[in-house]
């Protein structure tokens, strides 16, 4: 059953349509500091994900999602007693759908003029934590990565009674893994050429 997702985008491209269907099927969203002031602005409810953890987003935004309550809620297996036990006793939710595309690092070192702080501090760190973490647990956890697969996912929700197949899953999760290799060579490719 899918109850909560977590909404954490830098390219809010349909973002607010999906969020709007996820509601609409019953899903609690949580949501970060732009994703939730975007979507609140079209009217969708949302929890920040500084009142769920009980910790404010600091460091500029540097630390937002890093926290057990995210992440615990991510990499739990639904089928092991004793992860779900865990969450009960520390009173996590589970997250069972992970909506995140990254800063936009490539975009920014194209940029003419860009700072070496600049390019630094668009090196997302939460981003990529929560796409592994959700892509390792990909049977229970369906993780999106790129706006063109969100009407897939509403249309197999809707279709299924809120469930997506394990080939769907799968796929989402190799889609995480080829971005995430992409964007950490981007990064690789970029300090290399500064030594």
């Amino acid at each position: 059953m899918m109850n909560n997702a977590i909404l954490s985008v830098s390219d809010k491209s349909g973002i607010v349509d999906l969020a709007k269907a996820l509601k609409d099927m019953g899903i609690n969203i949580l949501s970060t500091g732009g994703t939730a002031a975007s979507l609140r602005k079209e009217g969708v409810t949302v929890t920040d994900v500084s009142d769920y953890t009980g910790f404010p987003e600091m460091m500029d935004g540097r630390v937002k999602t890093l926290h057990p309550k995210i992440y615990g809620g991510i990499l739990a297996r639904r089928d092991n007693p004793l992860d779900m036990e865990a969450l009960n006793k520390h009173q996590i939710k589970t997250i069972d759908i992970v909506i995140v595309n990254l800063y936009p690092f490539e975009q920014t070192i194209k940029k003419a003029g860009v700072t070496f702080e600049e390019a630094i501090e668009n090196i997302d760190i939460g981003g990529p934590g929560m796409l592994r973490a959700s892509a390792k647990n990909h049977k229970h956890v369906v993780v999106v990565v790129d706006t063109a697969d969100y009407p897939m996912i509403i249309k197999e929700l809707k279709d299924t009674n809120l469930n997506i197949s394990y080939k769907t899953r799968l796929y989402l999760a190799h889609k995480v893994y080829l971005h995430t290799s992409h964007y950490d060579k981007a990064i690789s490719d970029y300090l290399s050429s500064l030594l």
